[in-house]
């Protein structure tokens, strides 16, 4: 998976996207805070590749990209638009191959900007990213090449605060920044900054008007934020080897950022920092039972502004979750299967 797999809808309630071999389902919550229905496959009947992609915009709704076969040894991109949770997705709709035809090329990103625009990118056949974005008046823009070179597979799309779109991807010894000089303009490479990063660690974050920050693992094993136009922090070191999740939410009265991931002990690891200030400094804090090595974490706020923290074991097939609770900190309930 790739993005934000854990999203609070227009209406309140949380909703969790999970892959099977062929498929995405859908679980939601019956009511915001509520019991949690069962499992809905999204799209229709479409047949799909493994590694589909997440992500969301201002209004809300869920954008979901993901690779489909279309005959033998090709395969090409399909989109699907949720709304609400308590609604069915949209079916999927073809978006087409980069290279116009071929096989997987890569990890699909999408996001959306100010109007509900979505975005989609993929690493292209030549090692570049490239990207097709959503008409205003319906439809779809043709492909567009934003260059690149030797990128890695995972690729990691935001929207600003701003409606402004970003990408983000690593490349040998770099990171690469895209960004919209204008709402509907095609991403522009912006910056590269020269540093070691271990793929599939990539996490954007929107964390002030005009800021982005990106946290991404260092070859050492360091958890580091970038904000392009600025040097790189060390944050921390990473609690395990797998990518973070981060949110942006108030602790206390206070403007935090929070991150989550898998340990190398299994456990799920928090940390939390005054947002955009790494030099007051952070700490991982365990909470939680032993984790598959492949769960994956996932944070999101609730309808009440609550931080909720959601793992998911594509090989055990458990969906657990966890809420802050009413006291000062970040203290967690019990986690619970749902």
């Amino acid at each position: 998976m790739n993005g934000d797999w854990l999203i609070r809808g227009r209406d309140g309630r949380l909703s969790v996207y999970l892959p099977t071999d062929e498929a995405v389902l859908c679980r939601a919550e019956q009511a915001p805070g509520g019991p949690w229905g069962p499992a809905r496959r999204i799209g229709g009947e479409q047949k799909l590749r493994p590694g589909p992609a997440f992500g969301h915009g201002a209004d809300a709704y869920t954008h979901l990209a993901a690779w489909r076969p279309t005959k033998p040894g090709e395969s090409g991109l399909v989109h699907s638009t949720h709304f609400r949770p308590r609604l069915a997705a949209l079916d999927w709709v073809p978006v087409g191959h980069p290279d116009g035809s071929g096989d997987r090329t890569g990890l699909p990103a999408v996001t959306a900007d100010a109007q509900g625009r979505a975005h989609v990118f993929v690493r292209n056949t030549a090692g570049g990213v490239s990207l097709r974005a959503q008409k205003q008046t319906g439809g779809w823009e043709p492909w567009r090449d934003l260059k690149g070179r030797d990128v890695h597979e995972q690729l990691a799309a935001v929207a600003g605060e701003s409606g402004l779109v970003e990408l983000f991807a690593a490349v040998p010894g770099a990171l690469l920044h895209w960004r919209q000089e204008e709402p509907g303009a095609v991403p522009v490479l912006q910056e590269a900054l020269e540093t070691s990063v271990r793929p599939g660690t990539l996490y954007a974050l929107a964390t002030s008007a005009e800021h982005t920050t990106l946290f991404y693992a260092e070859d050492s094993g360091d958890l580091c934020a970038w904000r392009p136009g600025a040097k790189p922090v060390t944050l921390l070191p990473s609690a395990g080897p797998g990518p973070v999740s981060a949110v942006r939410c108030r602790l206390d009265g206070h403007d935090c950022t929070v991150l989550a991931q898998r340990s190398a002990s299994g456990r799920v690891a928090f940390a939390a920092y005054p947002t955009e200030q790494e030099s007051a400094g952070a700490w991982w804090t365990e909470s939680g039972p032993q984790l598959p090595s492949d769960a994956v974490v996932a944070l999101a706020l609730d309808e009440e502004e609550r931080i909720v923290a959601a793992t998911l074991s594509p090989s055990a097939g458990h969906l657990l979750l966890t809420r802050r609770k009413d006291e000062p900190g970040l203290a967690l309930d019990a986690w619970r299967e749902v």
